[in-house]
């Protein structure tokens, strides 16, 4: 678990199948995720959603996490620390918000104590690969003092926008 001023960042909850379903079926979240975006069609894709954000979890450097507001208890959505596939070790921040949570700061906030966590588990950098047209990511990694790379198809099979953070001296 990883606190911050506004956020509780923890393991989803099997309990949480409604909002993660909520999240997923939302084609304004769905479509600029993954290699062939797709939206959840039945409440029962999201108990598996959350298995596989569990399972992904197993290893403390990494994982797919709730984002939970402390004021609200509400989770505004998903912070992710995970190895790119197809890469050669590189790790990747992402997020996914609820459309009821934009706007708030909580993906960078919630983004920004991921990256620490990395940083201080001895990770040397850190990337994010953002869909070309998703200005609000692309503006989250710009806050988080992410320098852009280039676009890239070399993580996804599909062309991304490419952000790198070097770990502080």
């Amino acid at each position: 678990m990883i606190e911050t001023e506004r956020l509780v960042v923890r393991l989803w909850e099997p309990s949480e199948r409604e909002r993660a379903f909520d999240i997923y079926s939302r084609w304004e979240v769905a479509r600029w995720l993954g290699a062939e975006p797709r939206a959840l069609q039945e409440p029962a894709e999201a108990d598996a959603l959350i298995g596989r954000f569990r399972d992904r979890s197993a290893d403390p450097r990494y994982g797919l996490w709730a984002v939970e507001v402390r004021e609200t208890a509400v989770v505004a959505g998903t912070v992710l620390l995970m190895p790119l596939p197809g890469g050669d070790g590189e790790v990747e921040v992402g997020w996914h918000l609820h459309p009821d949570s934009w706007g708030h700061g909580w993906a960078t906030e919630a983004a920004r104590a991921v990256v620490a966590k990395g940083f201080a588990d001895g990770l040397p950098a850190i990337h994010a690969v953002v869909r070309p047209g998703n200005e609000p990511s692309a503006a989250v990694c710009r806050r988080l003092g992410m320098a852009p790379v280039g676009r890239t198809d070399r993580f996804y099979g599909v062309e991304f926008e490419e952000f790198l953070l070097k770990r502080p001296q």
